[in-house]
């Protein structure tokens, strides 16, 4: 499977949950569903995630072409002039012709299985890691197994099991399923504010805009919203629980934190401390499931 990434152009994008281009754009037409794209910002990757599904349409737009040769293959030079060259005949020239066509527009559904990377590597650490490093395609394959190492291996040490188990979704024929639970998010969210008030279930109270809607099974695998299977957490505990940094052992009820984390003390001294929200006994069966899983298999 072809595992791509790409550097901002303009698209109205939301790394998070989409990304569009269109059919001028080399390789569009590759980009599948159950695809893992990646995606940086040209300093630095921002995360990957798993195509869920593709919407297609018509839009026009402004393509750029070498007023010599009529070929699209011209790009802009910061620090040359003139600031066009055309990679076809190469000539160079201030400014390129332009006209205006109907293209076919896609854009990537992709919310469920993202794993937000910011920082992990820089751009430059990322070409080299594309099956062709000195490539200026938007849309470029890259070398999965290499790039999947220097994630979970590296400084970063984050685990991508999330992107098997939502394919895994996806071909069983599920990517509806996720994103209808998109769509009840803020419902779920608004009945455990309700539930719990503005409290972080592992830190005490907090400010609501400072909090998540956690679920504590992954909705990716399972594609519904238990209302007894959430709590609120804050954004950066959610994220390090959903990885398994942070468990929950429903033997004492206490906090288990990895020792990943002993050199962050704001983390490390939250290990066996009790949580603040009182647990229902499904909550306890949806946190036994997530204990299994990053501590029992671990």
């Amino acid at each position: 499977m072809d595992k791509r990434k790409r550097a901002g152009d303009g698209y109205d994008d939301d790394p998070s949950r989409h990304y569009s281009w269109d059919n001028k754009v080399p390789n569009h037409s590759k980009i599948a569903v159950g695809d893992v794209i990646v995606l940086w910002d040209r300093v630095d990757l921002i995360g990957l995630s798993v195509i869920e599904y593709i919407e297609t349409g018509e839009g026009d737009k402004d393509v750029k072409f070498c007023p010599f040769c009529g070929r699209a293959d011209v790009a802009s030079r910061k620090t040359m002039t003139p600031e066009y060259v055309c990679w076809k005949c190469n000539k160079e020239f201030d400014q390129p012709a332009t006209k205006r066509v109907t293209v076919r527009t896609y854009r990537s559904r992709h919310e469920a299985g993202w794993i937000d990377l910011r920082g992990s590597l820089s751009a430059a650490e990322l070409r080299q890691l594309c099956e062709k490093p000195k490539s200026q395609l938007s849309l470029r394959p890259l070398r999965w197994d290499d790039f999947r190492v220097r994630i979970e291996k590296g400084a970063a040490r984050t685990p991508l099991g999330l992107v098997d188990s939502t394919q895994e979704v996806i071909a069983g024929g599920h990517r509806r399923t996720t994103v209808r639970a998109r769509v009840g998010q803020p419902d779920f969210r608004r009945h455990l504010l309700g539930t719990f008030g503005a409290t972080c279930a592992f830190t005490g109270p907090v400010p609501e805009q400072a909090l998540e809607a956690a679920h504590l099974y992954s909705y990716a695998a399972n594609g519904r919203h238990y209302k007894s299977g959430g709590l609120l957490l804050r954004r950066d505990l959610h994220r390090l629980f959903d990885l398994g940094l942070i468990a929950v052992d429903t033997a004492t009820k206490t906090l288990d934190v990895s020792t990943e984390l002993t050199d962050y003390p704001n983390y490390a001294r939250m290990h066996g401390k009790p949580l603040y929200v009182a647990l229902t006994p499904a909550h306890l069966k949806w946190l036994s499931e997530h204990w299994s899983m990053h501590r029992t298999a671990a």
